[in-house]
C-alpha cells in the first residue's frame, strides 16, 4: 500500500479534529443534545461541510465511543504484555477493565451514555470491541496452556467462555445498578476472577 497524498492526509486530519470537538462536547453536555451545527460553529465550517466527512450523526457517534473502546482494548494490551503468570494477567485485565468502565459511570456520566447506547442498541464498534476484548483474552489463556498453568485445550472457546462470565462486571445496565443499590461490585469480581481462573486451571 503507498503512502498518503497530501490531499488524504489532510482529510484524516479533518476527521480526527471533528472528532475532538465531538468528544470535548459530548463530555460537556453529552451525544444526545450535540447538534452537528455545534460542531460546525466551534470548527468554523457548515453542517454540509461536516456531512462531507461523516455520512451521518450517527456515524459521528459511533466513531467517537469507538475512540473510548479503542483506550479500554489500549488499557488491556498494556497488561497483557507485562512479563508474568497468565492467571495474574487475567485477573488484573479484568478487574482494570471493571474499574475503568465503573470510574466512566462515576466520573464521565455523558460518555458511559454513550457507551451504554453502543451496547444496549448493538452498535457495530461494541461488536468490534467485543471481538477484540475475546482475541487479548485469548492470547493470555494460550500463553497459560503452554506454561502448563491452564488445563483447557480450546483457547478461543475458554477466551469467550470469559467473557460471557465477566459480562455482570462490564455491561453497563449491570454496572449502573451494581453501583445505585451500593453493591460492592470490586468484591464480586474478585470472587469471579477466581473462579474463572479455577475453571481455566481445570483439565477438559
Amino acid at each position: 500500500m503507498g503512502s498518503l497524498t497530501p490531499a488524504e492526509i489532510d482529510v484524516c486530519l479533518f476527521r480526527e479534529r471533528i472528532l475532538d470537538v465531538a468528544e470535548e462536547h459530548f463530555r460537556h453536555i453529552g451525544y444526545q443534545k450535540t447538534s452537528v451545527d455545534d460542531l460546525g460553529a466551534q470548527l468554523g465550517v457548515s453542517r454540509a461541510n461536516i456531512y462531507r466527512f461523516f455520512p451521518s450523526r450517527a456515524a459521528i457517534n459511533k466513531s467517537v465511543c469507538g475512540r473510548f473502546l479503542d483506550r479500554a482494548i489500549l488499557l488491556g494490551e498494556e497488561i497483557a504484555h507485562v512479563p508474568g503468570r497468565a492467571s495474574t494477567k487475567l485477573t488484573t485485565l479484568l478487574r482494570a477493565l471493571h474499574r475503568e468502565r465503573k470510574t466512566t459511570f462515576k466520573q464521565q456520566k455523558p460518555i458511559y451514555d454513550l457507551i451504554a447506547a453502543a451496547v444496549n442498541e448493538n452498535w457495530a464498534v461494541n461488536r468490534a470491541h467485543n471481538e477484540q476484548l475475546v482475541a487479548l483474552i485469548e492470547t493470555i489463556v494460550k500463553e497459560g496452556i503452554e506454561a502448563g498453568e491452564f488445563g483447557v485445550k480450546d483457547a478461543a472457546q475458554a477466551a469467550r467462555g470469559v467473557v460471557r462470565s465477566f459480562v455482570p462486571f462490564y455491561h453497563p445496565v449491570l454496572i449502573e445498578q451494581g453501583v445505585r443499590s451500593g453493591e460492592n461490585t470490586e468484591a464480586g469480581l474478585f470472587a469471579q476472577t477466581g473462579f474463572i481462573v479455577a475453571a481455566l486451571s481445570t483439565s477438559a
